[in-house]
């Protein structure tokens, strides 16, 4: 079902305006640190959260910075290598405070010197970022007081111009109790400017354009669904063309991020601008929306995308049907009775690949057409035995057999062409020519990587009906047990059995309204490689169950080679376990 908002004046919802000021809770935080450098560390927490001008609650440590406090800081901070002896470490403080400012709006005086500290701590050991809206207290007063009311927005100097109760002194408490009174003179400023809810705030505090802000509106009547969404630009007399398409878990959620600050990228901001309306494709699951948001930017190819614009941009190695076959580059595979194998991103990385291949096996590189008779005399590649020269009238069979060798080094069994450019490497390398032997390292690894993404492809695809479901566990938009029919590799139907329902029966039903694929020739993907790509890392999720399969969904036993054997097998000291699909 498509859903479509226009350039419409709408009542906003409640749920429109956001949380009322009031009523969100601030979590305003300080710290002091061993210098401002990307190698520093923290030495004090500081934290009160707030609600309704009221404390709810504050958070104080001192932190094992792990390193030596410079005299500098020391003397700034009053926080010495003695006092932080006995203190907790990070790793032992972050937990705490991740758990004290959970669900609350971070402010921070100079947001990103704080925050930025904060986020890096969560990276270094492990924790996941929570992705709070933030608020800084200097922006803030950018914004909301007049020019030349105060000199600067230091926090000593607003903290003295709204009569902060406690006045900062570089501790990370105080300096937090004072940057609460500056943040609640700062609201009571905007109030007056009717700004009411977190969400103007930030928009105030990031200036987004009154044009901008207005269509806000345009996210009322879209579904709170997985799905797509398309900005389109109309006007009469000119077709309607298609801006942006991007996919969402929550379609409205997503869609009404584009009207506020959250929304930074300069071309968003331009693309919101021109655009018109927005419509929004509810999808039934996830995948569907993923795989729907490809096929809508491959048809209309919007200006404002950036990827996913060029599907069909990739490359293909392949293997003729001619008397004497060679390796050619192709964009497409043909209709014909030729292999191919790839797919590539570029032209240049399908050439490193075919010289894999010319370096282990004496294939021809000439393009030119051979007949039965010879034609002349050898070229260098001969001369040097990387040809077998098929141009000088040898017999047809003994080079069909070469090709063949290569056919199965391309579908089949990649660990001989391994350890002949393992070989050589180890011949460049015993003769000190380490730049040749990387290069060579390089090739070797794209070409394993290609194998396997290959088989990965054609596994699947080759299949002419998989049905596979997993279940998708509460509260998230569409819980219960999602199910996909995939034909030939191709997406054909997505459904959703909701808790309780029969999965069994919404499959049979997914089935009979599923599209028709006709297979692709030579086994590859009856869609574009990403779809396949993203189909196939679905496939492969843990919790992922085999509903029914109509075909053998397998790969070669030697198709794949693990990262930690490569070197083994190319030095030829040990043979690889076989990859498990």
């Amino acid at each position: 079902m498509i859903h479509t908002s226009r350039n419409a004046t709408l009542q906003p919802s409640l749920d429109d305006l956001g949380t009322p000021l009031a009523e969100a809770t601030f979590c305003v935080v300080d710290l002091e640190t061993t210098g401002s450098g990307p190698e520093a560390t923290i030495t004090e927490f500081g934290a009160v959260k707030v609600r309704g001008g009221e404390v709810l609650g504050e958070f104080s440590t001192l932190v094992n910075p792990g390193t030596h406090i410079p005299g500098f800081i020391a003397v700034l901070t009053g926080i010495t290598n003695q006092m932080v002896v006995d203190a907790p470490t990070l790793s032992q403080v972050l937990p705490s405070w991740l758990e004290f400012s959970r669900g609350t709006v971070l402010v921070a005086h100079n947001a990103r010197f704080d925050i930025g500290f904060l986020k890096r701590a969560c990276e270094q050991f492990d924790y996941p970022w929570p992705g709070q809206m933030v608020v800084d207290t200097v922006g803030l007063a950018r914004q909301a007081l007049l020019p030349g009311e105060v000199p600067n927005v230091k926090l000593h100097t607003l903290a003295d111009h709204f009569h902060a109760s406690t006045q900062p002194n570089h501790r990370a408490l105080s300096d937090a109790r004072a940057t609460v009174d500056v943040l609640h003179g700062l609201l009571e400023r905007v109030g007056n400017l009717g700004l009411l809810t977190v969400d103007d705030l930030k928009e105030f505090e990031h200036r987004v354009s009154p044009q901008r802000r207005a269509k806000r509106t345009w996210a009322t009547d879209l579904p709170e669904a997985p799905g797509i969404y398309v900005f389109y630009a109309s006007r009469p007399g000119q077709q309607r063309q298609v801006l942006y398409v991007g996919k969402a878990t929550n379609i409205r959620r997503r869609v009404r991020t584009y009207f506020t600050s959250s929304e930074t990228r300069p071309r968003m901001d331009e693309m919101v601008r021109v655009a018109t309306g927005v419509e929004a494709v509810v999808c039934a699951t996830e995948l569907e929306a993923e795989v729907r948001e490809l096929r809508t930017i491959a048809a209309h190819s919007p200006r404002y995308n950036r990827r996913s614009r060029r599907q069909d941009k990739v490359a293909w190695v392949k293997l003729t049907c001619d008397r004497y076959p060679r390796l050619s580059i192709v964009t497409s595979p043909g209709d014909d009775q030729a292999t191919y194998w790839g797919p590539f991103s570029s032209r240049s990385a399908a050439q490193d690949a075919c010289e894999v291949i010319y370096d282990s096996y004496p294939l021809r590189q000439c393009t030119m057409r051979i007949g039965r008779k010879a034609a002349g005399a050898g070229c260098v590649l001969s001369e040097l035995g990387k040809c077998l020269a098929p141009c000088q009238g040898i017999d047809p069979d003994g080079y069909h057999e070469v090709v063949e060798q290569v056919r199965e080094a391309l579908t089949t069994d990649l660990r001989p062409t391994v350890a002949r450019v393992g070989q050589r490497i180890g011949q460049l390398s015993a003769q000190q020519r380490y730049e040749q032997a990387d290069v060579l390292t390089a090739r070797l690894r794209s070409y394993v990587a290609t194998t396997q993404r290959f088989h990965r492809l054609v596994g699947f695809s080759r299949c002419r009906q998989i049905v596979a479901a997993q279940w998708v566990p509460g509260p998230s938009a569409n819980p219960g047990w999602q199910i996909h029919v995939i034909r030939y590799g191709r997406l054909a139907a997505a459904a959703t059995a909701a808790p309780g329902q029969d999965p069994m029966a919404t499959a049979d039903q997914a089935i009979r309204l599923a599209e028709s694929v006709l297979p692709s020739p030579h086994g590859l993907p009856s869609c574009s490689v990403e779809e396949a790509e993203r189909i196939a890392a679905w496939l492969e999720r843990p919790g992922v169950r085999l509903m029914d399969i109509d075909g053998e969904w397998s790969m070669p036993l030697h198709s794949g080679i693990d990262g930690a054997d490569l070197p083994r097998l190319a030095l030829g000291t040990s043979s690889p376990a076989p990859a498990v699909a």
